[in-house]
């Protein structure tokens, strides 16, 4: 019977609540007509129904729930005066919004949305033109930010943000989002239990993605394009990146993905296509990588220092300059199984297996590492010979670096 009672109370509770939420419309010719005086006149849970125009304004903070719903067309210039939207309240909702003209400041890192200290928020469908930073999440646990685009128009980093950027916040999802123009796409630090899936971040003056003492996240289905660099993942643990797209990420320093200080990961089904680097490997260990496919890059793998208990299985190495880079004779991780686009040897019992162990790291990658401008010579008879005559017999690369399992056909 108690539970009969609490039920009934609670669906009362429920429809009472309903009944007092109202939508309060705002357009130029309404009695408001401004977005803050909306704010300011809603109470818990209201919608706000933002019609078609231009509503300049800034510095409008939302500090109870409430839906902010644009039509088509609807504006918020903020005329390059400060930050636009700023949200302090937990279970906030904007959406169909076009927010532009975010001032800048080398200070307060102004954003078109800010959320500060609140959950339960959903940003979504918004379009984002001529800002600072984009959507920058505070301290914020439990959101959603999805279906946004971002359009920046930056030319140098030192006076540009990024077009999402989480600090500090856990359990949030970052879905369907297109950033591009910023200094970095999307930005963690501190940010655990997290979900980066189907984004593409492109054109950007430094990364794709970057992120920083972030643990348990997850990266799938995401396409990092033509960025100063691609990804930089660092000092975190326990990553899944799956299924992403790394492609043409160009420069003298620049890569598909970098980690830096990474344990306890799995990179598995990503395609890194015409990048210099596909994957820069520093002071990783314990990372699976399976089932990726490395295009036409400069190098397809390079492993740095302290790298330990790694391994490579059922890759497919296609047509790089370089295939694997060390620069050390010594070697403890596994390349097993991996399909290499350069591998010469035969299979007499037709198993699908190469009956000769493959040897990935040429000595000129050895030399080039040492002596960059070498690389001129890349193409000329005299590298082969040395790479052929280091294969043979190894003496400055890993003697047990080998794949002793290569397969004949690649992985599909």
């Amino acid at each position: 019977m108690k539970a009969i009672l609490a039920l009934l109370f609670f669906s009362f509770a429920i429809l009472s609540f309903a009944q007092n939420t109202r939508q309060i419309e705002i357009c130029p010719d309404c009695p408001v007509s401004t977005v803050k005086r909306g704010v300011e006149v809603a109470e818990k849970g209201d919608t706000l129904l933002i019609r078609k125009g231009t509503y300049r304004e800034f510095n409008i903070a939302v500090d109870k729930p409430l839906t902010l719903q644009g039509e088509p067309g609807t504006v918020i210039d903020g005329e390059d005066r400060g930050e636009i939207l700023r949200i302090v309240s937990d279970s906030v909702t904007v959406d169909g919004l076009t927010i532009r003209n975010v001032g800048t400041s080398y200070t307060s890192d102004w954003a078109a949305i800010r959320v500060v200290k609140s959950k339960h928020y959903r940003i979504q469908n918004v379009t984002l033109e001529n800002l600072f930073f984009g959507i920058y999440l505070e301290r914020s646990d439990h959101g959603v930010v999805m279906n946004n685009r971002i359009l920046g128009d930056a030319k140098d980093e030192y006076n540009s943000g990024n077009g999402i950027q989480l600090w500090y916040s856990k359990n949030v999802v970052v879905e369907g989002n297109r950033v591009e123009g910023v200094r970095d796409g999307i930005y963690l630090e501190f940010a655990d239990e997290v979900r980066i899936a189907d984004n593409v971040s492109t054109k950007n003056l430094r990364y794709g993605l970057h992120f920083m003492f972030s643990n348990n996240d997850s990266y799938t289905g995401n396409t990092f394009e033509d960025n100063g660099a691609g990804v930089a993942v660092m000092f975190s643990r326990n990553i899944r990146m799956l299924g992403n797209t790394f492609r043409k990420n160009w420069g003298s320093a620049s890569f598909g993905l970098l980690l830096k200080e990474i344990n306890d990961a799995e990179i598995s089904g990503n395609t890194f296509e015409e990048n210099t680097v596909g994957i820069n490997i520093d002071g990783s260990n314990r990372v699976d990588y399976t089932d990726n496919n490395f295009i036409k890059n400069g190098w397809a793998v390079k492993v740095l220092g302290a790298c330990y208990t790694n391994t490579f299985s059922r890759n497919n190495f296609l047509y790089n300059s370089f295939d694997i880079s060390y620069n050390s004779k010594m070697n403890d991780n596994v390349f097993d199984g991996n399909y290499w686009s350069e591998y010469t040897g035969y299979d007499l019992d037709k198993d699908g297996v190469g009956d000769v162990p493959y040897r990935p790291v040429k000595l000129f990658s050895y030399i080039v590492n040492r002596t960059p401008e070498t690389i001129i010579l890349l193409r000329s008879l005299f590298m082969d010979i040395i790479d052929f005559s280091e294969k043979v017999s190894p003496i400055f690369t890993p003697d047990n670096l080998i794949d002793a399992n290569p397969i004949m056909r690649r992985h599909q």
